[in-house]
């Protein structure tokens, strides 16, 4: 289990095919003094399994194995050489909560419609709301982008877009500052709105069956 607080913000370092998956090399620092094989770590909210790594400063760095379902459903496939990644280590069970519940399992691919700067820095970030979590974005709840746990500000149905404000921190030390219009991320929803999303889902299909 992830928080969505991001811990570094690292690098690809080399992505190639294995089969029809493939093996990321990540450059990174901070995190890297602290795993150990078979960790999970969030890398842009994809949760993946540490199978290699060096600890040797500066040139430390990780790697993890990416199947064809994740790169199916993830952005991880697109990654060049020198992209910025959003790294999270699974959260140890004393840890501090600081976001909301992120499982590292994306649902969904979403893209930049549009950003607004704000004069203090900050953005307002609109994307759309990809169809297979229609009904799980509301306002005011969470929301996991390349694995950073945000706020939905607002939600508009019928552009099937929502909005988020990110501060100028959170701009700085996560890839959100590097987005452009086009950009695509991948999207967690909330765990309990997935949940609640089902349980309406399921009672409606019972409803209907006993109905018949």
């Amino acid at each position: 289990m992830f928080t969505g607080i991001v811990e570094e913000l690292g690098s690809i370092r080399s992505s190639r095919e294995q089969g029809d998956g493939r093996r990321i090399q990540i450059n990174a620092i901070d995190i890297v003094g602290d795993i150990s094989i078979g960790d999970s770590i969030s890398v842009n909210g994809c949760c993946l399994t540490v199978v290699a790594y060096e600890n040797k400063d500066p040139d430390s760095w990780f790697a993890a194995d990416v199947v064809p379902e994740s790169l199916s459903l993830t952005t991880l496939g697109d990654l060049k050489e020198k992209d910025p990644v959003n790294l999270e280590r699974s959260m140890p069970a004393d840890g501090r909560f600081g976001g909301h519940v992120v499982q590292g399992h994306v649902d969904a691919i979403s893209e930049v419609r549009e950003i607004l700067t704000h004069p203090d820095g900050s953005q307002r970030l609109t994307f759309q709301i990809p169809k297979d979590i229609v009904g799980q974005i509301v306002r005011k709840g969470s929301v996991a982008l390349d694995g950073v746990s945000l706020t939905v500000a607002s939600v508009n149905q019928n552009a099937e877009t929502f909005d988020i404000a990110v501060i100028p921190h959170t701009l700085e030390v996560t890839t959100l500052g590097q987005k452009t219009t086009g950009d695509q991320v991948n999207v967690e929803a909330d765990l309990f709105a997935r949940y609640v999303a089902g349980v309406i889902a399921n009672s409606s299909y019972t409803f209907d069956k006993g109905e018949s």
